[in-house]
This record gives structure tokens, sequence and C-alpha cells, in this order.
């Protein structure tokens, strides 16, 4: 949807001067509003989202308010948080500028560049220095619940209604699958499981002791919680589905011996019902073995995909938003689904053109090639794949180490460790078949992810110090 100019300026001035006054209000709602990159208008040349302004005047607004007043001061020990990931980030900054250049330089390469790599990253910058301890944390994870409760409410309409979806198949009742403000139906999964299992997280850490205590904030994170899954389900995003619960078993392994016995128990439960009933048994071996359409699909986008790379572009990938040019020269136009299941099946092809007609699949060119790694190897060349996993390695280390340094008495924050470690894992699980950051929403959210567990590093190193943690 394309905002007209007088509206988009009315808002820039408005929420310019909103956060000069108060950055933090700025910047929860940027956050409760990451699905807004949909809106999307055109400054001279340079197309711009409703989101990246809201980085972006935040971020004019934080250099004037916030960091030029500690320059002229002479100190920026409050952006010591932001220290944990400050090597990763400019590191990434390089790269992606390298990957422009390796695209080409165009307008497309520099637009990606601005939308998936700096303004996420000056996100997580102004997160860790705005949004500090446990009260700022607060903030975030309010503003994540109205983002996960809007992007929710418009799938489980669209799932009782079938309007607001554009695709014909997808709308027709026997075929439906909610799609929300995005689009399309695995966008929901992606942008709603990680975040669902940081919620989860935080829910867990609520004191349970006093049933009546803040009983309307558990109950909102509870529904929060239960209409994201809801979604997820209407929308029918298998691999978010087993991303969720890849990272719900996690934690539960992680939590402690009881969480730990009830997360094994249910996954025994799980399996043992899946094998005990033949449908479910032959779907989730063609799931797992990727024996599906989708699933041979992305066999073959792989495929293609090492094919390009192993030419002159190992080191260097395709570039930003080069991939479908690249790959274009090794691409099947399609593919014989199930055609193994026909005795002879080559010679009988040459033969029955009906037979050929039959179990052709059409496969399209996609944008990226539907699986983490290869998606930064495409992009950003080699090294930028090796950063992005460095930077996922060590998130999940640094969440584990802080879960189990945390006392007893603060097992409320080791629960929201915990969180945040099984959304990074819904998001790699999920990635194995999917794009989880090359968007411009998922790519805020996989930095305000890290500048969570920042501030988190950042609070659990000054209790180390004083001796509060074991």
């Amino acid at each position: 949807m394309t905002l007209p100019i007088y509206l988009l300026a009315a808002f820039s001035i408005l929420f310019f001067i909103l956060a000069l006054r108060r950055l933090d209000l700025a910047l929860a709602i940027t956050i409760a509003a990451l699905p807004s990159y949909l809106l999307r208008f055109q400054l001279g040349p340079l197309p711009l989202t409703l989101l990246e302004a809201m980085i972006l005047i935040s971020a004019l607004a934080w250099a004037i308010a916030w960091l030029w007043p500690r320059l002229r001061q002479g100190g920026l020990a409050d952006i010591k948080p932001a220290k944990t990931w400050v090597i990763e980030a400019g590191l990434v900054i390089l790269i992606s500028l390298a990957a422009v250049f390796v695209a080409g330089g165009d307008l497309g390469a520099w637009g990606i560049w601005k939308a998936y790599f700096l303004e996420p990253i000056l996100l997580l910058i102004m997160a860790v220095t705005v949004f500090k301890g446990a009260a700022g944390r607060e903030k975030v994870l309010w503003a994540i619940v109205i983002s996960v409760s809007a992007v929710s409410l418009l799938a489980i309409f669209q799932k009782a209604t079938g309007l607001f979806i554009a695709n014909p198949f997808w709308q027709a009742a026997e075929t439906r699958r909610s799609v929300s403000f995005f689009g399309y139906p695995n966008a929901v999964g992606l942008y709603l499981a990680p975040l669902s299992v940081l919620l989860l997280g935080w829910l867990a850490g609520q004191d349970w002791k006093t049933a009546s205590k803040d009983a309307l904030k558990k109950s909102l994170i509870a529904l929060a919680i239960a209409i994201s899954w809801l979604a997820i389900l209407f929308a029918r995003s298998e691999g978010a589905i087993i991303g969720l619960g890849a990272g719900i078993f996690l934690a539960m392994v992680l939590a402690g011996r009881r969480m730990r016995l009830a997360g094994i128990s249910l996954a025994v439960i799980s399996v043992a019902l899946i094998l005990s009933v033949p449908s479910l048994r032959q779907e989730a071996g063609d799931k797992l073995t990727l024996s599906d359409l989708s699933g041979s699909i992305r066999q073959q986008q792989w495929k293609e995909t090492f094919m390009m790379l192993s030419q002159d572009r190992f080191f260097l990938g395709a570039g930003l938003e080069k991939y479908q040019a690249a790959v274009a020269p090794y691409h099947q136009a399609g593919l014989f689904f199930n055609a193994d299941r026909i005795d002879n099946f080559d010679e009988k092809l040459r033969q029955d053109e009906d037979l050929r007609n039959r179990y052709w699949q059409p496969v399209e060119i996609y944008l990226y090639p539907h699986n983490i790694f290869l998606n930064f190897w495409s992009e950003l060349g080699l090294l930028g794949a090796l950063a992005f996993s460095w930077i996922i390695i060590k998130f999940l280390f640094l969440a584990l180490l802080i879960s189990f340094s945390l006392k007893r008495v603060e097992q409320r924050q080791r629960f929201l460790a915990l969180g945040l470690l099984a959304a990074m894992a819904a998001i790699v699980v999920h990635g194995l078949v999917d794009v989880p950051y090359f968007k411009n929403d998922l790519s805020a959210m996989f930095w305000l992810i890290l500048a969570l567990l920042a501030g988190f590093k950042a609070e659990w190193q000054s209790k180390l110090a004083k001796g509060q943690t074991n």
C-alpha cells in the first residue's frame, strides 16, 4: 500500500516531536508496528516504508537527545550494553556493504542494505541504550504483545470469514490459509513463532505464588500467546509449528528437572501419537525426509544454489538482491513429483504426454534459497554466512550461560532468558526450510532479540561483579 505524501509528512513531523520528548515511547510504537513496512512511499528515487521512516526518525532524535548530550559531557558509559554485539554489528555492516558492490551498487541493492542491515542495527543500538533494566525490557515486551495480538487477531478473522485474503486458493474455505497483514501464510509463522515463545518465557517468569497478583498482566500475555498459536495454526505454517515446538522443547529441557521431565514426556507422547496414526505417520515421514512437494522444491532450490555458488561465486555470493539472476542459468523450470511411484516412469514419460503433464510441477525462481545458511551465503558471501552463524552461536551460548548462572531467587529472570534462547531456536529451526531474516520486520525482530539479550548480559555481569549470581 502506498502512503499519500501529505499524510506521511504530517506523521513524520509528529513522530519526530514525540521521539524528541519520549524516545522510549517512539521506539515502543516502532516495535509494535514492525509490520508497517507494508506501507510504502517514495522519497525522490528512493523507496521507503513507514517502518523505515520510524526507525530513521527515531535514530535522528536519539542522536540529538541522547547521543549528543553525552558526547558533550565526555562520557558514553550508557552505551556499554551495545558492546555485546559491536564487533558483530560492525562486521555485518562492512560485509553487507561489500555485498552491495558485488551486486553492482544499484538502487535495489542499496535499498536492501538500508532496510535489512543498517536500520535493524540502528534499532539494536537505540534499544540497548534506551530500554534499561527490567522496566525498560517490559516496555519492549508489551510492544511485542501489541504487535503479536494485532497480527494474530487479523489472521483469526481471516480464517473465520475469508476476507482480506487476496489469493483465491488460500481464500477458499476448504484450502483456507490466513495471511494476516503479510499477503502469504508463512510470513505469519515466521513473525509469530519466535515472538510467542519469547512471551511464553516472560509469562513463565511471572509471580505465580499469588494467583491474584498481576492477574490482568498474566491474562493479557497468555491471551497474546494463545491467539498467536491459533494464527500459526490457521496459516498452516508447518515450518513455524516445528520451530515453535523445537523452541518450547529446548526451553523445557533446560528449565529444570520437572520441566525437563514434562517436556520429554510430551515429546514421547506426541511421537507415539503420530506413529500410531497411519496418515499422521506418513505425513510426518514425508515432512522429515522432504519427500512432499514443498520438500522436493526445497531440495531442488538448494541443489541449484550450490551449483551457482560452486562456480565463481563461492566466496562473494550473488550480492544483495541478485540471487534470482545469478541462479537463473542453473534453474530447472519444474520437477516430476511422485513420479517414482510409477514403474519404468522414464520410459513411459517419453511415450505419454498426458503422464508428463499430470506429474510435472512448475517451479519458479524464488527470491532466496529457503535455507538460513544458504540465504546469507548467496546474499552476503561465505564470510557473511559465517558471521551470522557466529552471531547465532554466540547468542545461544550467552542465553544458556545467563540462564544457568541466575540464582533460584531469580528464576523469573531465568525463564525470560530461556524464552530468548527458545526464540532464536525457533528462528533457526524454521530457517532450515525458509527465509527467517530477509524481510523488513524479520531483520528488525532478529536484532531486537539480540538487543534484549545484550541488556540481560549487562545486568548479569553487574550482578556477577557484586557476587549476586552463582
